[in-house]
């Protein structure tokens, strides 16, 4: 029996792939599926091979036909914009868009490459992103700059019909989830034209990572070692409270589970960094000759997302979006594989505890577009009832980002202003409020 949100995938133009993948989903869900994954159902890894290992060598023939994809389908509503999010500023008056031309710009004079920059872009974020990358003339390749994601309905958590919401129609939809990379580079006609222009190897990363920089050493190996898939780790801390961590079934695949993924009973066993030590960085090679013989058998763990129609308004209809993610990936290919990989190629902002680092003299910026630590990176929690969105931090923050290059942890629970100049140091905890730190302050303790 056709659904009614099939039928209203249809009306708006989704093509028939889309919405059968997102048909298997809905059926999933009506037979009882919940998209979690409970403890029981998995074990540790084990031994993952390190970057650290690897030969430093470079395959001017792989790097040939390299591609990077960058996912730039999110608007950073968590943080309450309203537009790309990789629009925001990174560092020194530059966008992560920016950071990510001059990055992909830099490897191409370096290697003397054709070196394709694509955005995965969302209806939300397409204009605006490819207005800004106007900027770069040279960026432009011998492929499209980018391709859409596709979209589905909300369902509504009482009935699973598709939400109806005339005030705002644009809310009726959702992304679902970065999982979509496969069959949107399929259906978008990408696919064949990259492997038509001789392309075969695609370095994947999320927009708003700007560690995530083609490795040669890395394309190197996995083009030597004929590797279908790779998924890039890094060693789990306290920061990672809302990345997935790998693990393996009992079928012996690979998988990664997120923490919309886990049940409420394994809340404490997901933040276990000592158990499940290897956390995904959304860093990706993928082998695009395997992932075109796979021939739109693309199966990926569910993710049932539960959020209000509104999602700046809890007060309207809860509404279930049916999403999967791109590193599940890692359990479609026989022959995939993780590599554990330094903190400096992770450092996704997902807060704004990750921009007020990122903004801060923990990182240096260097003239090929690279963005890297300068040493150990502090633990940040900022007060989400005034730190939250950016406008509440731009409020706080006035002036720019405090020296946090010689801070272990810098927390702030309260209403509290920073001026010019503010140091922290060690261990720094704020607390209480309204209050403001003075110009050139040096915090240390409470």
């Amino acid at each position: 029996m056709t659904h009614a949100s099939e039928l209203k995938m249809r009306r708006a133009g989704l093509p028939e792939p889309a919405i059968a993948t997102f048909h298997r989903h809905l059926e999933r869900v009506l037979a009882g599926e919940s998209g979690l994954l409970p403890d029981a159902e998995l074990e540790p890894v084990g031994r993952v091979p390190d970057l650290g290992s690897l030969p430093h060598t470079v395959d001017a023939d792989a790097l040939a036909r390299a591609v990077v994809i960058k996912l730039n389908g999110g608007l950073g509503t968590s943080m309450g914009t309203t537009r790309a999010k990789s629009l925001l500023e990174a560092r020194e008056g530059l966008s992560f868009l920016d950071v990510v031309a001059r990055q992909v710009l830099a490897l191409r004079a370096r290697h003397a490459v054709r070196l394709p920059l694509v955005l995965m872009n969302s209806f939300f974020t397409r204009e605006d992103s490819l207005a800004a990358l106007g900027r770069y003339r040279d960026l432009p390749a011998d492929v499209p700059l980018d391709f859409l994601q596709h979209r589905v309905p909300k369902l509504r958590a009482d009935d699973l019909q598709p939400v109806s919401w005339p005030a705002q129609p644009e809310l009726e939809w959702c992304p679902p989830g970065h999982g979509d990379l496969y069959a949107a580079l399929a259906t978008s006609g990408l696919l064949a034209r990259l492997l038509d222009r001789g392309y075969r190897y695609a370095f994947v990363s999320n927009a708003d990572n700007l560690g995530a920089v083609l490795h040669p050493a890395i394309l190197a190996w996995f083009a030597a070692e004929r590797l279908p898939f790779v998924m890039e780790v890094v060693v789990g801390t306290e920061a990672d409270r809302k990345g997935g961590h790998l693990a393996r079934r009992a079928d012996g695949r690979l998988v990664v589970r997120e923490s919309a993924q886990t049940p409420a009973a394994d809340a404490a066993s997901f933040r276990d960094v000592a158990r499940w030590r290897d956390y995904n960085t959304n860093n990706l090679w993928i082998d695009l000759t395997r992932l075109a013989g796979l021939d739109g058998a693309v199966d990926l763990p569910l993710i049932v997302n539960r959020k209000t129609v509104d999602p700046a308004d809890p007060a309207t209809p809860a509404v279930l979006q049916l999403e999967t993610a791109m590193s599940g990936g890692i359990g479609l290919f026989d022959g995939a594989q993780a590599l554990r990989v330094p903190r400096t190629r992770f450092a996704p902002v997902k807060t704004t505890d990750d921009l007020l680092v990122l903004r801060s003299d923990v990182y240096a910026s260097g003239h090929d577009g690279r963005v890297e630590p300068q040493g150990g990176v502090p633990f940040v929690d900022l007060d989400p009832e005034h730190f939250g969105t950016i406008a509440g931090y731009e409020r706080h923050f006035p002036h720019g980002a405090p020296s946090l290059r010689g801070c272990e942890r810098f927390v702030v629970r309260g209403d509290v202003t920073f001026g010019r100049g503010v140091v922290a140091r060690g261990r720094v905890k704020l607390a209480g409020g309204p209050a403001h730190v003075a110009d050139g302050t040096v915090l240390e303790g409470r």
